[in-house]
């Protein structure tokens, strides 16, 4: 079973310390729901308006991290004598930067991890690992 409280944990230290400084109050990190079925966990997160290349995915032993991928600053192109006189009121969908990192059950098969990515959700397979039959131990006689 997933580890709920590592989950709230993870959750709890993105909302609260995500490593930038944005200055937004109200910045929100994407949603996740992550489903437990007899073979392993599929995470799902919300990534609307992104595509597979604006995500990283990296998994460190049992810690698996995703996040955005900087976006690089574009030079100005340059503005008509029109667009020049422009200026944004509201500006509200600009990118932001997030960072979640889960800790994986010690039944994921880290080597078999798989992602896709479909109409703004990024999906994870985690396979659980095959359980370790017991093993029977050969007693040999004392000759």
């Amino acid at each position: 079973m997933m580890n709920e409280l590592a989950l709230l944990n993870n959750v709890m230290n993105n909302i609260f310390d995500d490593g930038t400084d944005s200055g937004c109050s109200t910045c929100r990190t994407p949603d996740v729901d992550v489903k437990e079925t007899k073979d392993g966990y599929t995470l799902e997160m919300d990534l609307p308006g992104r595509t597979e290349k604006d995500i990283s995915i990296e998994l460190d032993h049992n810690t698996l991290t995703i996040a955005s991928i900087e976006e690089k600053n574009e030079p100005e192109e340059k503005k008509t004598d029109a667009e020049k006189d422009e200026k944004w009121l509201i500006r509200e969908r600009t990118g932001q930067t997030f960072s979640r990192s889960f800790t994986l059950p010690d039944d994921v098969n880290t080597e078999q991890v798989a992602a896709s990515f479909k109409n703004g959700v990024l999906s994870v397979l985690l396979p659980r690992t095959e359980a370790v039959q017991p093993k029977r131990i050969a007693i040999e006689s004392a000759a």
